[in-house]
């Protein structure tokens, strides 16, 4: 039984305890909190918000840390919980039942009491509770890729979350909801600014209104940390260079990093983009990026802070191939960085497109901590419309094989175990704005979920972290989750099948990327334009990123470029990327290429159909307000799926001179009509 459906404007997230505490008859829980810090407060005061799912036969609760007496007395093994991870479980102390929240410090109960809620939620008992996890990964966070002036770049939910205008006077109420849901989920940092950053961000005005927001984060556990202009010396310093290797620049940073730690003590650090898309960097000087991060890592050194030093080089250049600048550029600086940086790197080799294969750089770095970095915001994949589940993504790369060493994954380099790297990392660009919703629609607010939980531990699969959104989010029943979590599952492949089947990537419309562009061939340079990435022509399709063509796949382990390098030994779902064949090709199916991709197109299109049919059977079981948006924006995929399929078809028979199959319908109109779409305000795109 599911109860009452009450209306919802889904700004409650996954925490919806209001929302309980209206339909059930409950108990608030005693709790006994031994320890006086804000976090401890946080932990008191989230448990008493839960207190409907406790029931009638409400517990008391004792949260302590491992140091406490009665705690120390119980001989619990918490010692490789490390700082931040926690033990739930019912103990007797004395002559009294208690159920125990614990951990060395005040995060891990914190930590701890966000997991006994969210075992609550998702239908656990309180009998024989017996939860204890450690993350696996050290820093968790989330990249705002938010302007100054309130335009979030790439953001479809509304405009910043950070009011610069009020701060510091001014503290939103927002800012501790936000603060609440990420620690839920783990995430431990925050970057306020864009990666394209301005060098006002730096200045005091500014440093204290991030100090104030690093007092709302910090009992939740939350660092916060700046994207930093690397020209700010120049700009902000007066001086004549930003060169890293001149001891004026080292100065200015040093001295900038001693006013803003005197602000903010606590301070994480900084996340640098540099020498790519114009953006400033070492290269100006014919420095390398070691030169860089490592000049910045000494001045936040003293202080404890860390450098996050993106290898996103998209430069301007005319290379090869787009897709092996990272690895070309870094990769001979392995062991050169200091140990407070780590470098963080893309998924995939390209821009967080529907499907790329990891990043040739995970694996290939082994003295060199890296940082993975997921797009959480759906940049490529429909914006904030189109319902695309990230979690198999997420998956998908974290356990891909590098072959570097036996077994190694993704997740293996990330998580530091293979080389016993303590400073490891994930990084999710936010789809967090002002909308009431947080992500723009209910299910966008599942990857920001997701992300979190399997930053946590890259080792939870996509499947259980979607049972337990979707348990929390609207109600642990069956009968709910199980469609849901179908729906979510097939939701991302479904984007790539209309949109980029078969191993192809970045046939969007430039700019804003939001519709189909394949046939876009006349921007300035070759890689800002899609046919540069499909290279169709008469005789076939794809990326010859062999030997014969660009050989990218040189940079990954022998033995697997080794596998890459052959048609027959290429995943399907990567063919395209790495070579170009024949229309005519036969593909495992028994169809030729030409037919399995218009075959793909057909199915993801079906898909999005299914995802309606299935939310249409669920109105009676949830609530009219995001029923109502889900099944819009449903529409709207199902609608723009069509015009992906269509329009892409077109360009293609316009490009091989092949009908289609048998029984397939047509493309509802002819190329050019495709190509007169225009998009000029398309949300996202502050350039």
């Amino acid at each position: 039984m599911t109860g009452t459906a009450y209306a919802e404007d889904g700004y409650d997230l996954w925490l919806r305890y209001r929302t309980l505490a209206a339909t059930s008859t409950h108990r608030v829980p005693t709790i006994e909190a031994r320890g006086d810090t804000a976090t401890f407060r946080a932990a008191a005061e989230e448990l008493r918000r839960g207190a409907a799912l406790f029931g009638t036969s409400a517990p008391t609760i004792l949260l302590a840390t491992a140091d406490d007496r009665a705690v120390a007395a119980l001989h619990l093994p918490l010692a490789a919980l490390g700082d931040e991870g926690y033990r739930v479980r019912q103990v007797t102390l004395g002559n009294r039942g208690v159920l125990l929240v614990t951990a060395n410090t005040d995060r891990g109960v914190l930590y701890g009491s966000f997991a006994l809620l969210r075992h609550l939620q998702t239908g656990g008992s309180l009998d024989r509770i017996d939860l204890t996890s450690t993350p696996r990964v050290k820093l968790r966070v989330l990249n705002h890729w938010d302007n100054l002036d309130g335009v979030v770049e790439r953001g479809y939910a509304g405009a910043s979350l950070w009011d610069w205008w009020t701060l510091p006077d001014f503290h939103d109420p927002r800012y501790t909801d936000y603060a609440r849901a990420n620690a839920s989920i783990g995430i431990n940092g925050t970057v306020l600014n864009n990666v394209n950053a301005k060098a006002d961000s730096l200045t005091a005005p500014y440093i204290a209104k991030a100090a104030a927001l690093a007092d709302v984060f910090r009992p939740y556990g939350i660092k916060v940390y700046l994207s930093a202009r690397f020209s700010a010396p120049i700009e902000l310093g007066g001086l004549k260079t930003a060169d890293p290797l001149d001891p004026q620049v080292a100065a200015w940073w040093k001295a900038k990093s001693d006013e803003i730690y005197r602000a903010i003590p606590d301070f994480g650090g900084f996340l640098v983009k540099a020498n790519s898309e114009g953006q400033p960097g070492p290269r100006d000087y014919h420095r390398s990026h070691a030169d860089g991060a490592n000049m910045l890592a000494a001045a936040v050194r003293p202080h404890g802070g860390i450098v996050m030093w993106r290898a996103f080089v998209y430069a301007e250049t005319d290379p090869e191939d787009r897709a092996k600048q990272a690895y070309t550029e870094f990769k001979s600086l392995d062991g050169k960085f200091a140990s407070n940086v780590i470098v963080q790197v893309k998924n995939g080799a390209i821009d967080f497109q529907p499907r790329e294969p990891f990043h040739p750089l995970f694996g290939a770095m082994p003295k060199t901590p890296l940082m993975i970095e997921f797009q959480i915001t759906k940049e490529y994949l429909g914006f904030a419309t189109h319902l695309a589940y990230l979690g198999p993504l997420f998956a998908e790369t974290l356990g891909s094989e590098t072959m570097q060493r036996p077994g190694e994954t993704v997740a293996d380099v990330v998580d530091g175990s293979v080389k016993g790297h303590t400073l490891t990392g994930m990084a999710g660009v936010a789809n967090i704005g002002r909308d009431r919703d947080w992500a723009g629609s209910t299910f966008n607010q599942a990857n920001w979920y997701a992300f979190g939980r399997m930053a946590w531990d890259p080792t939870l699969g996509a499947a259980p972290v979607a049972r337990e959104w979707a348990a929390m989010t609207f109600a642990p029943s069956p009968k709910i989750v199980d469609p849901i979590v179908a729906m979510m599952m097939g939701s991302r492949e479904a984007v790539v099948d209309y949109m980029t089947p078969l191993g192809l990537a970045h046939v969007m419309a430039t700019g804003h990327h939001y519709g189909p562009g394949p046939w876009i061939a006349d921007l300035k340079r070759p890689e800002w334009n899609p046919v540069y990435y499909h290279r169709a022509d008469k005789a076939g399709i794809g990326f010859d990123r062999t030997r014969t063509g660009s050989n990218a796949v040189a940079q990954y382990a022998p033995a697997l470029a080794r596998r890459l390098a052959d048609p027959a030994t290429t995943p399907e779902r990567e063919l395209l990327w790495f070579h170009h064949v024949p229309w005519d090709r036969r593909m495992a199916s028994g169809q030729t290429l030409w037919a399995e991709m218009v075959h793909e197109y057909d199915s993801g299109v079906a898909y999005v159909a299914d995802m309606s049919r299935k939310w249409d059977a669920l109105k009676p079981d949830i609530d009219a307000e995001r029923w109502a948006k889900t099944a819009t924006y449903l529409a709207v995929q199902q609608r723009e799926a069509q015009w992906w399929r269509d329009a892409s078809l077109a360009y293609w028979m316009s490009v091989n001179g092949r009908a289609l199959p048998a029984g397939t319908a047509p493309p509802a109109h002819d190329l050019a009509w495709y190509k007169a779409q225009r998009f000029p305000y398309a949300p996202g795109n502050p350039q």
